[in-house]
């Protein structure tokens, strides 16, 4: 193996760890995501424990390990918003100053003059909507009229439902390519994104054929970095998505959270010398959105079960850092994210056991600390806090 160091850093998607000072300007006072699936009585994440999950400060929950074998802290969000998009940017060393756009009443009549111009069809709907009702509220006419179902939702997104025999899949793709080139600046969502479904009414079913329409991450990141010092930089799950192919030198796309950790345990036995960067999308998207505590809760389970079997396969020169991009507590009213700290947890031979730094003010500090352990230039945000964790 040599000196060859790999950095395997892994998003719980929306697994936060409690409020923040503003958490009630977004409507999230009192959520925490970690806290609600503890209520349960079912949680069992003994990998986590030990490693210094419940150590961390404020978490509100779980039982302190007394001899913690990782490294922990509490990160604060510095950017202004609470979703995948800048979650991720964050983690990755980009603050965002103001929040990617959302339209709770639509989006404006300009741009859906322009969409329309553009693809030659019509448009339904234009309003925040459950992407299965939509289909049972909009499905005849769009087979009818083959007008295009635009919605969106709580998150900054502008979403394209069709047909696939009304609209072959390419050429939804290229209405969505449309869609991101009007989509920039004061009304640049995060992500365009391609909903194709089959059947007939009112039997429709989505396809595995949707695709994210990502917008570029506004300045560089530790993957651009990663990538120009001619390292890897592995993108598994949402990852290549969310920042739009930039700064990735090879992916994996995943069906399931269990299926991202296949994908994982695979990179851990490669020789490769960089990042692996995961994103676990099932806590958020299938128990999180839905309100499913104890669906949540059990999938926590089973990731500590599978991260029992990746840490065996981490040597001499590996680090592993586990954290989160928002909350989303399921057991609050809202079905939307939750403003909420993140949890950063540690481990690897060299790292020093039972370090706690305490609460950190934002997720880049992760960037600024990968970047010091593989030696790649650091991006503009983020403070490195490898010193404090290394033996």
């Amino acid at each position: 193996m040599g000196d060859r160091k790999r950095v395997f850093l892994i998003v719980l998607d929306s697994v936060g760890i409690g409020e923040m000072s503003d958490s009630a300007d977004y409507g999230d006072a009192g959520s925490n995501t970690l806290a609600a699936c503890a209520a349960t009585g079912k949680l069992s994440v003994p990998n986590l424990e030990k490693l210094g999950l419940f150590n961390i400060e404020g978490v509100g929950c779980g039982a302190p390990a007394e001899r913690p074998q990782g490294a922990v802290a509490r990160l604060a969000e510095a950017s202004k918003g609470k979703d995948t998009t800048i979650g991720h940017w964050e983690i990755a060393g980009v603050i965002s100053q103001k929040p990617l756009p959302t339209y709770p009443n639509g989006f404006p009549k300009e741009v859906l003059e322009e969409f329309s111009r553009r693809t030659g069809r019509g448009v339904l709907c234009n309003q925040p909507y459950s992407g299965t009702q939509v289909l049972l509220d909009y499905g005849r006419e769009h087979e009818k009229t083959g007008a295009l179902i635009v919605y969106t939702s709580a998150d900054s997104v502008f979403q394209v439902a069709a047909h696939e025999e009304v609209v072959p899949v390419p050429e939804l793709y290229r209405y969505c390519e449309i869609a991101r080139e009007i989509l920039t600046g004061e009304h640049g969502v995060g992500r365009v994104i391609a909903r194709p479904f089959v059947g007939a009414w009112p039997d429709y079913t989505r396809t595995a054929n949707r695709h994210d329409f990502s917008l570029e991450p506004p300045a560089p990141t530790l993957l651009d970095h990663i990538k120009a010092a001619g390292l890897s930089s592995i993108g598994v799950g949402k990852i290549n998505d969310i920042f739009a192919g930039r700064g990735i030198t090879e992916f994996v796309r995943t069906k399931s959270n269990d299926d991202g950790m296949d994908r994982t345990l695979e990179y851990a036995g490669k020789d490769f010398a960089g990042l692996c960067f995961v994103n676990l999308v099932d806590f958020d998207m299938v128990y999180g959105h839905r309100n499913n505590v104890p669906g949540y809760t059990e999938a926590l389970n089973q990731f500590d079960r599978r991260l029992g079997e990746l840490m065996p396969l981490l040597g001499e020169g590996d680090l592993l850092i586990i954290t989160a991009d928002h909350g989303c507590d399921p057991s609050t009213p809202s079905t939307d994210h939750s403003r909420e700290h993140v949890p950063m947890v540690a481990w690897g031979p060299g790292v020093k056991p039972g370090v706690n730094l305490g609460t950190r003010d934002t997720y880049a500090h992760i960037a600024a600390t990968v970047a010091d352990y593989l030696g790649v230039e650091p991006p503009a945000a983020g403070k490195t806090f490898l010193a404090e964790i290394l033996k």
